[in-house]
């Protein structure tokens, strides 16, 4: 990362020159997240990167005479906002693939496809994200027919936006791993087929890899050009931390690299993918910590189940939209299980994707079990999603003190369909945030990026407003469950510090914990809700030092 030229384009900016020792911020507003001392005008910390003191810029002054001194009149500080779910290499190869994101129909997605092939080799796969059928006129699913046209020789490879389907052509089915023909289904995936047996073009989950296996990989100077991608756009816009879910050990030892050499420019939490070599690696070294604070690995995340959007989430009941179908386990549930104890028995934290109802209550009849009369104690086991709770199971998440970990845009991109999958009476536990609040389950919010923007700013803006960026529907979709300003930024701050055992080192900005913290040109707790998107990062601090600065 260019941290340095970052930094010194900072100082310009302050007019001041970079120093060891202490420094003292004075802004126009620093919400400190101390119910104590919410509201201050200074803070000061040491060269270690630790707060000193917070308060009145002229007391602060006077304690710190000799401190390094940056002015940020007018703008607002707020503690570092942390992403408790997203994807960092997944975003860093969306980057460097084409995007898909929000086309409204497949010759939309065709013609950004023609655009990026102009950009490759002659023989090279056409790799892209982001393409949602929701977002058509009709819903339905796309075929390799729809891309052979345009594409008849060049193997074309297509992820849907929630990481969970996958669109091939022709070509990319013919490289797959296996004959693909027939009436057979995988294990916790789906082909979707024709008449005749043979696979229109669309891989649900564990489907997908029979392409995915096809592709090429990326050499690893490719690899380390993604990372550096998604950590530029992750602090380029206001994070200074990320829970990384699914973290293979190779992935581990390239984010090790750059943490080593100074370039992780912020904090990654990475959670194992699954029971696999990371897992082993902790169980046999314990939970992985670098010197320097940015990085660790310290849990597991475990797949339970699919996705919504392409109807792999597992419902106990039949989806509305398709009678006789009811999703997919990613995971039979006896691996789960024995997932969840070994890392039980490792001292490794479980985090567990459910997106369903029947997914959910898995989950927690999982925990339950492996937790037994723990399950009371301070265990901060996690449930990614939450997405689609019975209403029956929404006390448990609280009775088993397990953390719900939820992606607020994921409640404003899924409701102008969620309803036609589930029915009106599932919406009851559906994105259900203050229901869960009520029963004093804790918040972590995040993204999932890069199923969603990388952008937290959207996400204070769905918490509050569950609308689209038009302000649609009026009033917010199941409006009751929208959260205050204060209640969205506890939980990509201290919620989400909490959920990784971080909260005596970030979360809030008090004196001991390290200065992590985001300069705004507004105040996301008092702007009209409209205006949240629009908000503009001046700059993003970890450890005291500017990791980016608006140019």
């Amino acid at each position: 990362m260019r941290r340095v030229a970052l930094v010194m384009a900072l100082a310009a900016a302050c007019g001041v020159a970079q120093a060891e020792g202490e420094s003292l911020l004075v802004a126009g507003r620093i919400h400190t997240g101390d119910p104590g001392q919410p509201v201050v005008e200074a803070m000061a910390w040491d060269a270690k990167g630790r707060v000193l003191a917070v308060g009145r810029a002229a007391d602060l002054a006077r304690r710190f005479p000799q401190a390094e001194r940056h002015e940020a009149p007018g703008a607002t500080v707020v503690p570092g906002l942390v992403d408790a779910h997203a994807h960092l290499m997944n975003l860093g190869f969306a980057l460097l693939r084409a995007d898909l994101v929000d086309a409204g129909s497949k010759d939309e997605v065709i013609a950004r496809l023609k655009a990026f092939e102009a950009t490759l080799p002659e023989g090279a796969w056409l790799l892209g994200r982001g393409w949602d059928q929701n977002d058509w006129p009709g819903k339905e699913f796309p075929t390799a027919a729809d891309l052979d046209a345009a594409f008849p020789d060049r193997p074309v490879w297509l992820e849907r936006v929630d990481g969970h389907a996958g669109w091939a052509n022709t070509a990319a089915i013919r490289a797959a791993t296996r004959d693909l023909s027939g009436d057979w289904q995988p294990e916790g995936g789906r082909i979707l087929r024709n008449a005749r047996g043979q696979p229109t073009g669309v891989f649900i989950d564990t489907a997908s890899a029979f392409i995915d296996a096809a592709v090429p990989p990326p050499d690893e100077a490719l690899r380390a050009e993604a990372l550096e991608r998604a950590l530029e756009a992750a602090v380029a816009n206001g994070l200074t931390g990320v829970h990384d879910m699914g973290v293979s050990l190779a992935d581990l030892r390239l984010m090790r690299a750059f943490a080593d050499a100074g370039k992780l420019p912020l904090r990654v939490r990475a959670y194992a993918n699954g029971d696999a070599e990371a897992l082993d690696a902790l169980c046999a070294m314990g939970a992985y910590e670098h010197a320097s604070g940015r990085l660790a690995m310290r849990g597991v995340k475990f797949y339970v189940d699919g996705a919504l959007g392409s109807r792999g989430a597992a419902l106990i009941e039949d989806y509305s939209d398709e009678p006789g179908h009811r999703g997919l386990l990613v995971t039979e549930p006896a691996a789960y299980a024995a997932g969840v104890a070994k890392a039980r028995d490792c001292g490794i934290q479980p985090a567990s994707h459910a997106i369903g109802d029947r997914g959910n209550r898995i989950v927690l009849d999982t925990y339950a079990q492996a937790l037994g009369d723990q399950a009371t104690g301070d265990h901060r086991w996690r449930v990614e999603h939450a997405q689609v709770v019975h209403r029956d199971d929404l006390p448990r998440f609280a009775a088993l003190e397990v953390i719900a970990s939820m992606q607020p845009t994921h409640a404003t991109s899924d409701m102008p369909w969620a309803e036609a999958r589930v029915g009106r009476e599932r919406l009851y536990g559906a994105y259900a945030w203050q229901r869960l609040r009520a029963l004093g389950v804790p918040l972590a919010l995040g993204s999932d990026f890069p199923v969603e923007s990388v952008d937290p700013r959207l996400g204070l803006y769905s918490s509050v407003t569950r609308q689209d960026l038009a302000g649609s529907p009026a009033g917010g979709w199941l409006a009751d469950q929208r959260l205050s300003p204060d209640q969205a930024l506890q939980g990509f701050t201290a919620g989400a510090a909490y959920a990784s055992f971080d909260e005596d080192e970030t979360g809030r900005l008090v004196p001991g914990l390290r200065a992590d913290f985001v300069v705004l040109d507004a105040d996301p707790l008092t702007v009209a809700p409209a205006q949240l998107p629009k908000l503009k990062v001046l700059s993003t601090w970890v450890d005291g030092q500017a990791v980016y600065t608006a140019r």
